[in-house]
């Protein structure tokens, strides 16, 4: 296994980057105890609304140039983002927080393991592990439409990660997200009932103001920032841990006791991504924008 050198400043880049992961997971704890008072969909709708308002005031997307192409596959990004953030959100509150986090995070691997050539394609089967621990089907008591959701959020933070390259490659990374958080708001609209509206109170949009800032806007800048002082191995095995971060928040915030076997579960995954990242990494060109802070 090949391991890249961290550039300098890496010792800044992590700090950056696991504060990153924990804001992520800090905003999904809080997004869970208020899916009671606006439901799964009504939360993950409003952290969105948010977002696309603080994006299109920092980002200014009216200045810039996208060709047709560039603007499509902005759009198309934006509808991942809402199905990853709706469907995150549904499985969260159905299934502990970091055993959600682990199977989500079978998509970024699914990318990494395909992208990757010879070794890194054999840690598909430390991950599929993983899952068959974290999932128990033996076990009646998982809850599969939580699996389901989280499994489908996966599906489309792979999307999201390979069309936020594509995007990347065409406009500004600050810009591509100041079309696709919008999109993903407008999205997202579709998925929440009327009375979630009658629902909403100052103090529920202040914390949703909160919550936009929590994840993702200012973790994306800590991710945006990290990945100038490390290379793009270092990053990825840095955010293969975000598995861990949730489960540790998903204990001391959400009182989640994890079982042993899910524990055995979200360490393969681990295990894989940061195999995966390290066998099949492309170089130490670090992207231009973070795919990572999300949902």
């Amino acid at each position: 296994m090949a391991f890249t050198p961290l550039r300098a400043g890496a010792g800044t880049g992590t700090l950056l980057a696991v504060a990153a992961m924990g804001c992520v997971q800090l905003g999904l704890a809080v997004s869970v105890d208020l899916a009671n008072t606006l439901g799964a969909a009504g939360i993950a709708w409003l952290r969105l609304v948010f977002a696309a308002l603080l994006i299109l005031v920092i980002a200014r997307p009216w200045r810039a140039r996208f060709t047709r192409r560039a603007l499509l596959t902005c759009v198309l990004l934006g509808v991942a983002t809402a199905g990853m953030t709706v469907l995150f959100m549904a499985a969260v509150v159905r299934i502990p927080l970091g055993t959600a986090s682990a199977l989500e995070f079978i998509g970024p691997l699914g990318v990494a393991v395909a992208s990757g050539r010879g070794r890194a394609r054999l840690w598909a089967l430390a991950a599929a592990a993983g899952v068959v621990a974290l999932t128990e089907p033996w076990h009646g008591g998982v809850d599969p439409i939580g699996i389901a959701a989280a499994l489908g959020a996966a599906v489309c933070w792979a999307g999201y990660i390979l069309l936020t390259q594509r995007a990347g490659d065409a406009v500004n990374g600050l810009h591509a997200l100041a079309v696709s958080f919008p999109v993903a708001a407008i999205v997202a609209s579709f998925t929440i009932t009327p009375d979630v509206l009658s629902r909403l109170t100052w103090p529920l949009l202040l914390t949703g103001l909160g919550l936009a800032l929590l994840l993702p806007v200012v973790p994306f800048m800590l991710e945006f920032l990290a990945l100038r002082r490390l290379s793009t191995a270092a990053f990825g095995t840095l955010m293969s841990l975000e598995p861990a971060i949730a489960l540790l928040i998903g204990f001391t915030l959400l009182g989640q006791v994890p079982r042993p076997l899910a524990v055995l579960g979200i360490a393969l995954v681990i295990l894989a991504g940061i195999g995966a990242t390290r066998s099949g990494a492309r170089g130490t060109a670090a992207p231009q924008t973070a795919a990572l802070a999300t949902p």
